[in-house]
């Protein structure tokens, strides 16, 4: 059987955009006895106990059965899975809240607007780039937050080795409204003309690129507006063109579900599945979370960021961390987090393969000086030579 032949079309368009298939496919049930890790579905939605994952994924084997389990909620069940008590120590998200507040009151106080994905900007706040910003500001505070377990076994699982993190705050205040309805990045950013222009196998491929994410930074009851969701929507093969159009939209408003979240709770779910945050009708429940975009290394993330100058700045702590005796499964977290896991694209005259097909990555390097105990001035040297060579 052919590529095209196991697709069920090799272009889409609007036309395909028929309400009754994706009725069919976002009204069946999940089934737990599919997810035998889970602790329960709730609304459709796959539910897990984070500490219960810790315990299963102790070995490699386990680790890698319950990563196929997650993936297999991404890809073939509802698209969406909850994790309770993905921080497990609520001073970790304090400290980020923090360090958050304050990003947000800089910037309102230098009176720029902040556009927002598919909602009224300025009603709410968000901050760009926050994993560039954060890791710089409060170095100790990042580590600390993105050593997360959790984060890491998720992204593995959809995405493998290599992901690269990006994060943005978002704080709907009380009134806030809804977002539309809608798709994510890659393809979920394009107008439908431009949609339309990629061919199916692509709009195939687009979610596989991504993993949307979301941390609790309060408690979110329903009244906060926490995320609506409609799940299995994400294998609607043609959803990229459908979300925008007026049947969907109705059917979303009146069949989505929406889950409340403790602090320290996290979701994650297919960037194909049809979405939006909810109204805030709180009178005073400023609902933050860090909205977590981590995209595959064969991707491309949504904001530049200067990882460089994050791997200088969380250095210090990571060789800090490293002689108060952390695992190195929580400095490489860390180095995940912070430095491009990639080496490509780079220029080969200058930045040859080095012990492979690959010359080393960013993340190599800081993974050295880690590992070997560098000089903070010997890291910014060979971060800044290896950036030279790629840029060249």
């Amino acid at each position: 059987m052919s590529l095209t032949d196991a697709g069920s079309r090799a272009w889409l368009s609007e036309d395909d955009c028929t309400l009754d298939e994706f009725r069919a496919l976002v009204e069946q049930r999940t089934d737990a006895r599919d997810y035998p890790s889970a602790a329960g579905i709730e609304q459709n939605v796959v539910v897990y106990d984070s500490d219960r994952l810790r315990d299963l994924g102790a070995s490699p084997e386990g680790r890698r059965s319950i990563q196929g389990e997650l993936t297999r909620a991404l890809l073939d069940g509802p698209g969406i899975v909850v994790l309770k008590r993905a921080f497990t120590d609520p001073a970790v998200v304090d400290r980020a809240s923090e360090v958050f507040r304050a990003l947000i009151e800089e910037e309102r106080a230098t009176g720029a607007s902040r556009g927002d994905h598919f909602a009224k900007p300025g009603a709410n706040d968000r901050v760009w780039n926050a994993l560039d910003k954060a890791a710089v500001r409060a170095p100790q505070v990042f580590a600390d937050y993105y050593a997360n377990d959790m984060l890491a076994l998720v992204s593995e699982a959809w995405l493998g080795p290599a992901y690269q993190v990006t994060s943005q705050i978002n704080v709907v205040n009380p009134g806030g409204a809804a977002q539309l309805v809608h798709r994510d990045y890659h393809l979920g950013f394009l107008s439908q003309e431009r949609a339309a222009a990629y061919p199916a196998h692509v709009h195939r491929l687009s979610p596989v690129l991504t993993l949307q994410g979301a941390v609790a930074h309060c408690a979110m009851p329903v009244e906060s507006g926490p995320t609506l969701y409609l799940p299995h929507s994400q294998k609607f093969e043609p959803g990229y063109l459908a979300w925008r159009r007026p049947e969907f939209i109705e059917y979303f408003d009146a069949h989505h579900v929406q889950l409340p979240l403790d602090k320290g709770d996290a979701v994650f779910f297919n960037p194909a599945l049809f979405h939006a945050a909810g109204h805030n009708r709180s009178v005073d429940i400023k609902r933050m979370a860090n909205l977590l975009q981590v995209s595959s290394a064969f991707g491309r993330a949504m904001e530049t960021v200067d990882r460089e100058a994050m791997a200088n700045a969380v250095f210090p702590v990571l060789l800090r961390r490293k002689a108060e005796g952390v695992s190195d499964d929580w400095l490489r977290r860390v180095v995940a987090a912070t430095a491009e896991g990639y080496p490509f694209p780079t220029n080969l005259d200058l930045d040859p393969p080095v012990e492979g097909l690959a010359p080393p990555s960013q993340a190599d390097t800081l993974w050295q000086a880690v590992r070997e105990g560098w000089d903070p001035a010997r890291l910014r040297e060979e971060l800044r030579a290896g950036a030279k060579r790629r840029q060249n």
